[in-house]
């Protein structure tokens, strides 16, 4: 039986491939400058029509291009963003196959790869970025999405896969400004700033910029944010590059944690409408000052060197009450509440030497480097107390508005009912200090066969004070991740690979509350992968890739039982990935992809027959650009996938659904773009992301934003 939801997507791929008569009927200028974007091309930027199309990834740290690749991964660029309307990395994931959004509580990104979880697998031009935050698109040049176990290059985590952020950087000799300023149905709008001053002929200030007024369909809902990333880059000769970067975010937003499920564990729809949350005590707020420092030297045509420094200093509060239960006969629902604060101090040092030679007549590319990180991380929670239950649960009525507001509402039993955070639940401070070395030599064998071996040496030390006790925990991990690789090339345009890693993820964050015998004794979790596809590049600017994949994992999931603690749980995923990206014709610029998941749970007596939580077994995605004429391009598109559980005892089930998207492009001249963009056009109803049984993401009703693009 096909899926309603690959019913539509069918239909739609079917009706994207017969416009292309549509996108030929008129020139496309080829200048990137119409998209109001030109200024974001770099030397891997290859410019398509007027779509900017990106053939080489940042995050892997050697010169190598996408086809010669051991592993399946996606690239967004910053044209793609602005075009299809995205304002989040939410936005992203869902047109990236392989992947998929969970929840993250209502304040962080949260992505499922293959089957993973992880809220810290993010990077910024290849360094770590784990603070759990939503991170801004305003400053992009590219967001690059690599699948499967990442540890040689990446370290701890990595576990399904990473997301980098590839930020844009100063232009040398250019003076340029660049803006972009929207606003939509519900009223929230932004906008956006990109300054390019020459400040000689070898170096350049850029200023990237946003403000953000947050809004949607939820009541009680708002936030705002604010973002600068000045940047200076200096060409010291042809042989050195430095680039020197500071960040502030200041970002605030009010915390929705969803709706709960009814009997049969379905989301509880007729509670669509409902905020279940405190008006003044459901929010999260940051503040970070990121500093960044990378030095790029050439030794030789053959050798390069680079080296990273990057500073951060984090400070984040959230507070919030959410569903924990729901009784459909009576109307009632449970109530948990807690606030958490956390300070983050992060120091990041990293270095590589790359080495491209031949010994024998076989080539080299080799690359050895080396990693240091440094954090302090402070964290306290205090659960909520209501006065009436004296607990941190308490009863309400499912009803709209929510009675509970500023800390004072009414319970089920008619009761007014005064509740405030002051039963502290955690006070810690800990200490990781991380090292790492790795090394790695893509081999050329031959103009048909290329061989990747590597392998990484992580030692991950923690020290954690109890601040309630005065008790000191310590824990030490030391672990080396192999990684091979076999790429044949039948065609230079042609690869077809095999690949295997291992990466691992040592116990930490809530993990540490309890390191002492016995549990001190445990290993990492350990993850591995096996992974064999096929990329095709059509033509310059299309390429078609596959991959076929296993993966071995153990990884902390959300408990069942409470969704404030994790559970390990060991499973085992297998899945197909495909995605053509590129332009068609001179006018059809399309990006599609589509996944198969399947996973089942372990135990230490074998299989359970519990599916994999999160993991749609179908995922299905498109975004066509058609250009009507030199001026006028319309956008059509789809993401799509199938239900899955929201909980590791399988009895919470998150629907499986398809949303259509669409845009309209009008260029008024080289400076400005006028852009319209619907999303969830057949305004469906549907629940995109959970964070646990009782937690279901209401998903927006149909919605109009309204941009305005330019360069000058």
């Amino acid at each position: 039986m096909i899926h309603s939801f690959t019913r539509t997507a069918l239909l739609l791929g079917c009706a994207s491939i017969a416009l292309p008569a549509l996108a030929e009927t008129a020139p496309v200028a080829a200048e990137a400058a119409a998209a109001g974007d030109a200024g974001d091309a770099g030397p891997n930027i290859i410019v398509t029509g007027d779509v900017l199309y990106s053939n080489q990834i940042n995050a892997l740290k050697t010169p190598t291009p996408i086809i010669d690749v051991p592993q399946s991964l996606s690239i967004t660029t910053a044209d793609q963003i602005v075009r299809q309307g995205f304002d989040s990395i939410g936005d992203i994931v869902n047109y990236t196959p392989g992947v998929s959004n969970s929840q993250g509580e209502g304040h962080r990104d949260s992505v499922v790869f293959r089957g993973v979880r992880s809220t810290a697998d993010f990077f910024v031009d290849g360094v770590r970025d784990d603070v759990e935050y939503y991170r801004g698109l305003y400053n992009l040049e590219q967001v690059e999405i690599l699948r499967g176990p990442n540890a040689l290059l990446f370290g701890r985590g990595g576990t399904g896969g990473i997301l980098n952020r590839v930020t844009k950087k100063g232009m040398a000799g250019e003076t340029f400004a660049g803006y972009r300023a929207s606003v939509d149905t519900f009223g929230a709008y932004d906008l956006w700033a990109d300054l390019n001053l020459a400040t000689g002929e070898n170096s350049a200030l850029r200023i990237n910029a946003a403000y953000e007024s947050l809004n949607n369909h939820r009541d009680l809902f708002n936030g705002e944010q604010i973002s600068i990333n000045p940047t200076f880059r200096a060409e010291l000769g042809a042989k050195t590059t430095v680039d020197l970067s500071y960040e502030y975010l200041n970002h605030e937003r009010f915390i929705d944690r969803g709706i709960p499920t009814d009997d049969n564990g379905d989301p509880a729809r007729f509670l669509q409408r409902i905020t279940f949350g405190d008006r003044e005590n459901n929010f999260a707020t940051l503040e970070a000052h990121v500093l960044r420092a990378a030095v790029q030297h050439t030794f030789s045509d053959s050798v390069k060197a680079n080296f990273t420094a990057s500073y951060g200093d984090y400070d984040k509060v959230y507070s919030n009450f959410f569903p924990v239960g729901y009784n459909p006969a009576t109307n009632v629902v449970a109530i948990d509440g807690y606030i958490d604060t956390n300070q983050r101090q992060n120091l990041i040092l990293s270095g590589n030497l790359i080495s491209e030679f031949e010994t024998g007549g076989i080539g080299h590319t080799l690359i050895v480097g080396g990693e240091f990180i440094d954090t302090a991380n402070n964290n306290d929670r205090f659960n909520a107390e209501f006065d009436t239950s004296n607990d941190d649960v308490e009863l309400f009525e499912a009803v709209r508005p929510f009675p509970l507001s500023g800390g004072v509402g009414t319970n089920a039993d008619g009761n007014t009912t005064n509740v405030a955070f002051t039963s502290l639940n955690d006070d810690t401070a800990a200490d990781p200090t991380v090292f790492s070395a790795y090394i790695q030599d893509e081999i050329k064998v031959a103009e048909w066969l290329r061989v990747v071996l590597g392998a990484r040496f992580d030692s991950f030390e923690i020290t954690v004070l109890d601040n309630r006790n005065g008790a000191v925990r310590n824990r030490k991990d030391d672990k080396v991740s192999p990684r091979l690789g076999l790429i044949v090339k039948p065609r230079e345009n042609l690869s077809l690979y095999g690949s295997y890693s291992e990466t691992f993820l040592p116990r930490s964050g809530d993990q540490f509350a309890d390191i002492n015998p016995p549990a001190d004794a445990l290993d990492p979790d350990t993850f591995s992968n096996l992974e064999a596809g096929v990329k095709w590049d059509v033509r310059p600017g299309l390429a078609l890739t596959g991959a076929v994949f296993q993966i071995e994992q153990s990884s902390p999931q959300t408990s069942d039982t409470n969704p404030d603690t994790l559970d390990v749980i060991d499973s085992k995923i297998r899945g197909f990935e495909a995605q053509l990206q590129g332009q068609v014709t001179e006018g059809w610029f399309v990006t599609t992809g589509y996944s198969y998941l399947d996973g089942e749970q372990q135990s230490r007596t074998g299989p359970t027959g519990r599916r994999v939580r999160e993991l749609p077994e179908h995922k299905f995605s498109i975004w066509n650009n058609f250009q009507a004429t030199e001026q006028l391009g319309f956008g059509l598109g789809l993401t799509a996938q199938d239900e899955s559980f929201a909980d590791n005892a399988n009895a919470a089930t998150l629907p499986a659904y398809a949303r259509v998207d669409m845009a309209v492009f009008y260029t008024v001249n080289e400076n400005v773009r006028l852009q319209l963009n619907v999303e969830n056009l057949l305004d469906e109803l549907y629940f995109p992301t959970a964070h646990s049984a009782n937690e279901f993401t209401v998903g927006a009703p149909l919605n109009a934003r309204f941009t305005v693009t330019g360069r000058f």
